[in-house]
């Protein structure tokens, strides 16, 4: 069940019960790609960084270690030792950034392994027996993640395909439910590029499938920012304002609160984490990097406003020296440090929408960030 208990203009504040605990929002999902965070972090580490969700891939945890090893285990919960809800991605984006690895059919897509070379094959039912497997708490429909650019042509015949595919995930995650250990919830993609038509004829269509939530795909492909925020204005009302939205991707701290502004409710980028194991660290006065010189003797905290477990104990200067030492302790720190970060950010965004004085915080933190 999906419940508003604020708004504050487009912007939500809202809470999605779900098997496995409540979810507040907005919120920011951590992204375990293969069942865990890129640098070091375990569950227990996500905990403390405030992390509601955990989003794990499809398409990486059927190559290896493959879903029926997931399923013995108990699940992705029990497997990475997580009682909170995970999102698991269909596979879909990472089986289309294939390229000529590829070949799209009506059925499905035929691929080859980026770690072995094997011929595999997903389809609709295929990718919702696997997130079935793999325990998830919401699994995504697989949908068609089309490039960037395309013509009118290629994304009008890629939604339709899209909007077919969603119509079997559906029904395959109806008959899977009726067995499995917990009921899935099934989210939506929104596809159409940066043709706001497309997009919204695509949100009416899709809404009427009443699923129990919405994603927006393929944004943040390459276009440029205001063509995305101009994307979400166009669609975000067409979907259902009584089912969470979900904004795939996305992205930079200035990202996330336009898009909150804009009514969506959930996120999940890899900039973080990535960010962090480059020595790249966000702060509530604009982005640092640790490997300037300047920090060689600043005995500071990577941000004197963060009350992570980071920046309680340790200063820009070690952490800067175990960077340029190459250990990896450095890399585990500023990750952590980064994704106390973005949850943080959507705990203060979730209060400024109840407070409803959301506009003057967003004006406040991109100051900072500028």
């Amino acid at each position: 069940m999906y419940t508003v208990k604020a708004t504050d203009g487009r912007a939500k504040r809202a809470a999605l019960q779900t098997p496995h605990g409540i979810i507040e929002t907005p919120v920011f999902m951590n992204v375990a790609t293969a069942a865990a965070i890129k640098g070091a972090l375990s569950a227990v580490d996500l905990k403390n960084a405030g992390c509601e969700v955990a989003l794990c891939n499809t398409y990486h945890l059927h190559l290896r270690p493959g879903e029926g090893v997931v399923r013995d285990m108990g699940g992705l919960q029990k497997f990475m030792v997580w009682d909170r809800p995970i999102l698991t991605d269909s596979g879909g984006f990472q089986v289309f950034s294939l390229g000529a690895l590829r070949k799209i059919r009506e059925e499905g897509v035929y691929f080859s392994s980026h770690i072995d070379g094997r011929k595999i094959f997903m389809g609709p039912e295929e990718s919702m027996e696997i997130q079935s497997a793999l325990g998830a708490t919401i699994a995504m429909a697989f949908d068609e993640c089309p490039p960037f650019p395309a013509t009118r042509e290629y994304m009008n015949d890629s939604v339709a395909r899209t909007t077919r595919w969603l119509s079997r995930s559906a029904a395959k995650m109806q008959e899977l439910n009726k067995t499995a250990a917990h009921k899935q919830l099934l989210f939506g993609i929104n596809q159409g590029g940066i043709y706001p038509d497309i997009r919204k004829q695509h949100a009416k269509e899709i809404s009427e499938m009443n699923l129990d939530g919405y994603a927006l795909g393929g944004l943040a492909v390459g276009e440029p920012a205001e063509d995305m925020y101009n994307i979400l204005e166009e669609t975000v009302p067409h979907l259902p304002q009584n089912k969470p939205t979900y904004l795939m991707g996305v992205g930079t701290p200035q990202n996330l609160l336009e898009a909150i502004e804009r009514g969506v409710d959930f996120f999940d980028c890899v900039m973080p984490a990535r960010n962090g194991r480059h020595g790249h660290v966000f702060t509530s006065q604009g982005k640092l990097n640790l490997f300037n010189a300047r920090h060689e003797r600043d005995d500071s905290p990577i941000d004197p406003a963060c009350n992570c477990e980071v920046c309680r104990t340790f200063s820009r200067a070690y952490i800067r020296h175990l960077f340029k030492a190459k250990e990896m302790l450095a890399l585990r720190l500023a990750v952590m440090h980064n994704l106390y970060f973005y949850n943080a950010l959507m705990r203060e965004a979730r209060a400024a929408i109840e407070a409803n004085n959301f506009a003057t915080f967003k004006r406040g933190k991109l100051e900072c960030f500028r």
